[in-house]
């Protein structure tokens, strides 16, 4: 399961505005703090705008700044406005060619996944993951490591009673 870098993006633009409080923010200056494409990131905003999550000033000292309290935006519908769909295999999309579409027992396993994704970003707002503005400067050395993804591991299967560890 991976959202697609447009979602990622408009999550981060959405912090970064919410770090810049009431002052306008570019999408050229957006685009340089995170060295991510001017044109893509054009399109996030342009969403976030549609959905009124930001709100655009136009003219020659315009920009974006957020719409709503960060504390009113949900992640959740954050990702829902803007993952394209959330077909994680094939038979969730028209025309799958999959032979045991109709007997397959896999679709119910990962819708329930898929739910409980969502229902977990449902219960943080973009005020749970607020950071400074002086957060948004690149540091200096080399890049840290990852820090994700962290999944427990299963020892058995659930029929056999044994629990994820």
């Amino acid at each position: 399961m991976r959202m697609t870098t447009f979602s990622d993006y408009a999550l981060r633009v959405l912090m970064y505005a919410a770090a810049a409080g009431d002052r306008l923010l570019t999408i050229e200056e957006t685009a340089r703090t995170y060295d991510i494409s001017r044109a893509h990131l054009m399109k996030v905003v342009n969403i976030l705008t549609r959905t009124g999550y930001l709100k655009g000033v136009r003219g020659r000292s315009g920009g974006f700044t957020l719409a709503q309290r960060p504390q009113d935006i949900n992640l959740g519908a954050v990702v829902r406005a803007t993952e394209p769909d959330f077909s994680l295999v094939e038979c969730f999309t028209t025309g799958s060619r999959c032979i045991i579409t109709k007997r397959c027992k896999l679709p119910d396993v990962l819708n329930e996944a898929l739910n409980a994704f969502i229902h977990t970003l449902d219960r943080y707002t973009l005020a749970d993951i607020l950071l400074a503005e002086h957060n948004f400067v690149p540091q200096k050395g080399p890049a840290r490591e990852t820090r994700g993804p962290h999944i427990a591991t299963a020892c058995r299967s659930k029929r056999q009673g044994l629990v994820h560890s």
